[in-house]
C-alpha cells in the first residue's frame, strides 16, 4: 500500500476518489458488489490504479474504514469538549448516517480477517475513549455509581443505540420511544434538557 507521505496533491485526490467510489458502492449494492473494475469506473479512473494505490482489495476496505472511524472519534471528542458532554456523545453514538455502511463493514468482517481485526482495534479505541470521558464527566457530576457506572452507562448507551439502528434498517420500531426515554431521562437528570441540536 503506497504511503501518503511525501504524495502528490494528483494522487491524494485520485486516492480519495477511489475511496469515495468504493464507500457509494458499498452503500449503493452491498460490499459484494465492490471491485476494482467498478471502483475505477466510478472513479474515472484506471483500474489498475487500485492496485498501485492499495495493492489489494483487503487494504482498500480497511483503508475505506479507518477513514470512517478516525472521523468518527474527531466527532465523538468534539463532542465530549461540548458543554452538555453526556447529551453530544449520544447524539453522536446515536447518528444514524454512518449505519448502512457500518452495517456492511461488520458483515464484510465475516469474509475477511483483516476486516475483522480492524473492527476490533477501532472498537477497543473508542470504548477507551469513551470509558475515560465519561468516567470524568461522572466524577465531576458526582454520580460515578448510581444508578450506572461509566461502563455501563457508555455500554448501554453504546448497544441500544446500535440495535435500534439496525432495527430502524427494517423498520422495525416497536418500544424505540420508551428506551430512547430511559436514556435521555438520565442524561436529562444530569445535564439539563438538551441545547444541543442533534448531530
Amino acid at each position: 500500500m503506497k504511503s501518503e507521505r511525501g504524495a502528490t496533491a494528483d494522487s491524494v485526490t485520485t486516492r480519495a476518489a477511489l475511496l469515495d467510489a468504493a464507500q457509494q458502492i458499498m452503500l449503493e449494492e452491498g460490499y459484494a458488489a465492490v471491485s476494482t473494475r467498478r471502483i475505477a469506473a466510478l472513479a474515472e479512473a484506471n483500474s489498475a490504479l487500485v492496485y498501485y494505490y492499495f495493492g489489494n482489495m483487503d487494504n482498500l476496505f480497511v483503508e475505506l474504514f479507518r477513514r470512517g472511524a478516525d472521523r468518527s472519534y474527531r466527532h465523538q471528542l468534539d463532542a465530549l469538549e461540548s458543554p452538555q458532554p453526556l447529551w453530544a456523545l449520544w447524539d453522536s453514538i446515536h447518528d444514524q448516517s454512518q449505519t448502512a455502511l457500518t452495517m456492511e463493514f461488520v458483515a464484510l468482517a465475516n469474509h475477511r480477517k483483516a476486516i475483522r481485526a480492524e473492527i476490533t482495534e477501532s472498537s477497543k479505541r473508542f470504548r477507551a475513549l469513551q470509558l475515560a470521558a465519561v468516567s470524568e464527566i461522572l466524577a465531576r457530576y458526582g454520580a460515578q455509581q448510581r444508578p450506572y457506572t461509566p461502563g455501563a452507562l457508555v455500554l448501554l448507551m453504546s448497544s441500544i443505540s446500535r440495535l435500534l439502528r439496525m432495527e430502524e434498517a427494517f423498520g422495525i420500531d416497536t418500544c424505540h420511544a420508551e428506551t430512547i426515554e430511559l436514556i435521555e431521562t438520565y442524561l436529562r437528570d444530569l445535564e439539563g434538557e438538551r441545547r444541543l441540536e442533534p448531530r
